[in-house]
């Protein structure tokens, strides 16, 4: 009898009552089948389908914010061990200690802090731990007194909906606040865009202030609109408590203070409002985005931070900055967790994409004036090659603005002229070039609503006042908007489904931001994924170690050089005149060719014949990275690790009932059956795609394996309204495939709903097991050929 019990009888027979004879809250201390991911995003068409979330079956707390033991269940078939390594595994990336597998029969124990003799021991069903016994052995192994257990022990914030942080959050807060109970002063967090910094950073200061650990805090930003965003949505709990300092005279009476570095600092002495304080002031500061003006070490930003030095400060970023004359790393200590995209897009937490790559001839082959040629302007050019990192920034080609902007008008087309798109150009002048060729490109839809394209740039007041428009789910227009830097950090796009770069591109860190625009996922709005327009082949830094691994110092102290606060010092951004958002804008000369300078600075070239000599689709594969080798060589591999031959390949497909099942392992495997379709035929079923791309067999398309079916005269055994149903289902085959026509639902959607009711038509067949084996025979004749 016990044999035959599920893993779910094993759970509730056995390990419950186990759990709870030891001590444990099954209401408050106990979760049962905890999915602590998402699952990974996976285009199917144009519907969207996720990967199999990972589930652990217990999960222990000791509070509601402490989760410290981790339990996965098998059935009696099983050892009692036999689960252990994926709770292990699931163990490692919550952060929990204690680790049992269970088979109902007693528990395998294994204590990751290596503080049990031995190491994973057996124990029976009366032995397992209290929560007092766990806590115990937890407290010791991170040396906790008293007073920092209280703080370590203090709960989250939870607002009436019940949002909790999810796993990777969790993991971030508590790691903090233990470090801040013991007296850890400077802090580093590194999470992804789009992973939810804001929020992590207020259930910080929420423990931390609740348990007044920490009584008065600063939370200090570079842009405006973050400010603003984090006043408004996840700092709201704090209420009357919280200011955002906005003025010259400051008010001391508050707790939480939020505010701009360029608000509280400036050249003069008068500017420096944060002197107002005193350096005791605060006990805690909170750093976002980091990496800009204050990971420089002679800034005027860095001056705040040292002025309130007494303070405890965490550093919040999603591209900590690492070179030899700037570093987070040096400043603020090794990141005490990382959460990387890399990690968030497996985990379902964030956007998957795919880059599209054009090569321009002129950015290969370059271009050379002729003896003597002069510019739009009269002026003579200097004669030597200019190359991809001299246009738009010392040779105006207006023949390669308009090519990259009939590119992503077409692609557009193609897909959603009404996608959400970001434009990143070299500068202003450039920005402001390519606003006007998109709206050349897309006269219809701006004769329409003159928003549809705009340039939102650091010097344009009314492109600035369009920046919530863009960023607002919920708002049509601006759909498409020309930047150079105001948008690379701190814009939370949610719905941009397409980033386009057109700007020469060094820093790795400005890199990253710029991906980062579209990482977040919006389902409400059906956004799951995003595409990169690369005319620069900026990409290449997706195949950099330094992208999605961990941050590496190589900071020398003593030999950095002067930086200004809001530069990223970077080949790509020195001399760049797109001022940085900075609480009051300047205007700046743009230096146009001919305006004001006798050898200007930019030349602008007319008539030169610009075309695009090769594009080269490339996604994201299952280790994160872009899939560099052919689509089709990538499938034939990936596919041949699970099928060793064709025969194996085919005995599968034909044991199979529902061949919907391989379909999805295919794709949990990283087959990317959607993006091979469209290179190699659309119309071809996934069984002919596989049977030609991994075993170079001569495919059929859909609809040729219909016509085949009808030949065979397989439909005359069945009555006169039946047959016309199985006809309407490899009809239905042919059109979308296989997958289509295995689930009963199909039969509400037309034409089957002309020959009734589902029970109706299932009648027809003589009953639902007849109805399915019929469908079955279907899919036989189907792939028989």
């Amino acid at each position: 009898m016990k044999g035959k019990l599920t893993e779910r009888d094993v759970c509730t027979k056995y390990i419950t009552p186990a759990i709870q004879k030891a001590g444990w809250d099954i209401h408050k201390q106990v979760r049962e089948e905890v999915t602590f991911t998402k699952g990974r995003i996976v285009a199917k068409g144009n519907v969207y389908t996720r990967k199999k979330s990972k589930r652990a079956d217990y999960i222990l707390y000791y509070k509601p914010n402490l989760p410290i033991a981790l339990i996965e269940a098998k059935d009696m078939t099983h050892s009692i061990g036999a689960g252990m390594q994926q709770a292990l595994e699931y163990a490692e990336i919550l952060d929990i200690p204690f680790v049992f597998s269970s088979n109902g029969k007693g528990f395998l124990f294994h204590d990751r802090t290596g503080k049990s003799e031995p190491l994973e021991q057996e124990i029976s069903l009366d032995q397992f731990p209290s929560p007092e016994e766990l806590w115990d052995k937890y407290r010791q192994w991170k040396g906790l007194q008293p007073v920092e257990e209280k703080i370590v022990t203090y709960d989250y914030y939870v607002d009436g909906s019940g949002k909790e942080p999810r796993y990777y959050q969790r993991i971030a807060i508590n790691r903090t606040v233990e470090a801040v109970a013991k007296g850890q002063n400077r802090i580093l967090l590194v999470m992804a865009t789009g992973t939810g910094k804001t929020y992590t950073a207020f259930q910080i200061i929420w423990r931390l202030w609740k348990s007044r650990t920490k009584k008065r805090i600063l939370f200090l930003a570079d842009r405006n609109i973050l400010i603003d965003q984090t006043k408004a949505n996840d700092f709201k709990p704090f209420k009357d408590k919280m200011t955002k300092i906005a003025h010259r005279q400051v008010d001391k009476s508050f707790e939480i203070y939020l505010s701009l570095y360029q608000g509280i600092s400036g050249a003069e002495e008068e500017k420096n409002i944060y002197k107002q304080f005193s350096p005791d002031f605060f006990d805690l500061v909170i750093v976002d985005e980091c990496h800009r003006g204050s990971a420089a070490e002679d800034s005027a930003w860095r001056e705040i931070l040292e002025y309130f030095s007494s303070a405890t400060q965490i550093g919040l970023t999603a591209t900590p900055k690492e070179t030899k004359d700037v570093s987070n790393i040096h400043y603020f200590g090794e990141p005490i967790y990382t959460y990387s995209l890399k990690q968030g897009i497996e985990d379902g937490f964030l956007a998957p994409y795919r880059v599209i790559r054009y090569t321009i001839d002129k950015d290969v082959e370059g271009w050379r004036p002729e003896k003597g040629q002069r510019d739009r302007y009269g002026y003579e050019i200097k004669d030597r090659i200019y190359n991809q990192k001299d246009f738009d920034r010392n040779l105006i080609i207006d023949e390669r603005t308009k090519l990259v902007a009939k590119k992503v008008t077409e692609y557009l087309m193609k897909t959603d002229r009404f996608q959400k798109t970001i434009i990143f150009c070299v500068n202003i002048d450039h920005a402001e070039r390519m606003r006007q060729a998109m709206m050349n490109e897309n006269a219809d839809l701006v004769s329409q609503n003159r928003k549809y394209v705009m340039r939102i740039t650091g010097d344009d007041e009314e492109g600035k006042r369009e920046l919530d428009n863009f960023i607002d789910p919920g708002s049509t227009y601006p759909v498409i908007a020309c930047t150079s830097k105001l948008m690379t950090t701190g814009v939370d796009a949610q719905t941009c489904k397409l980033i386009v770069l057109d700007s020469n591109i060094n820093s790795m860190t400005e890199f990253k931001q710029i991906i980062g625009r579209g990482t977040r996922v919006n389902e409400e709005f059906g956004k799951y994924s995003f595409t990169i327009l690369d005319f620069r082949n900026a990409t290449r830094l997706f195949a950099d170690p330094a992208f999605d691994g961990p941050p590496e110092s190589v900071y020398e102290p003593g030999k950095n050089d002067p930086i200004l606060p809001s530069e990223e010092n970077s080949e790509d951004t020195k001399g760049n005149n797109d001022p940085e958002e900075s609480g009051s804008d300047y205007p700046v000369d743009t230096g146009s060719a001919g305006l004001i300078n006798e050898k200007p600075r930019v030349y602008v070239v007319d008539n030169v014949q610009i075309k695009v000599l090769n594009e080269r689709v490339q996604y994201i594969g299952e280790d994160g990275k872009l899939i560099t080798e052919s689509l089709k060589d990538y499938t034939k591999k990936t596919v041949q690790k699970e099928y060793r031959s064709l025969d194996e390949f085919l005995r599968k497909w034909n044991e199979t009932e529902r061949k919907e099942v391989i379909i999805q392992e295919l794709m949990e495997q990283g087959v990317l059956l959607e993006a091979l379709q469209e290179e190699v035929g659309k119309d071809m079923d996934p069984f002919d795609l596989i049977l030609h791309v991994a075993f170079d067999q001569k495919p059929l398309t859909r609809r040729e394996r219909a016509q085949n079916v009808k030949k065979q005269d397989y439909f005359t055994k069945y009555g006169e309204q039946a047959r016309k149903v199985l006809e309407a289902l490899l009809e239905k085959y042919a059109d979308s495939g296989i997958e289509n026509i295995e689930s009963m639902e199909v039969l509400k959607l037309p034409p089957f709903n002309e020959y009734g009711s589902v029970v109706e038509i299932i009648k027809l067949f003589g009953g639902k097991d007849r109805y399915l084996q019929a469908v079955n025979e279907l899919k036989q004749n189907i792939y028989s050929a």
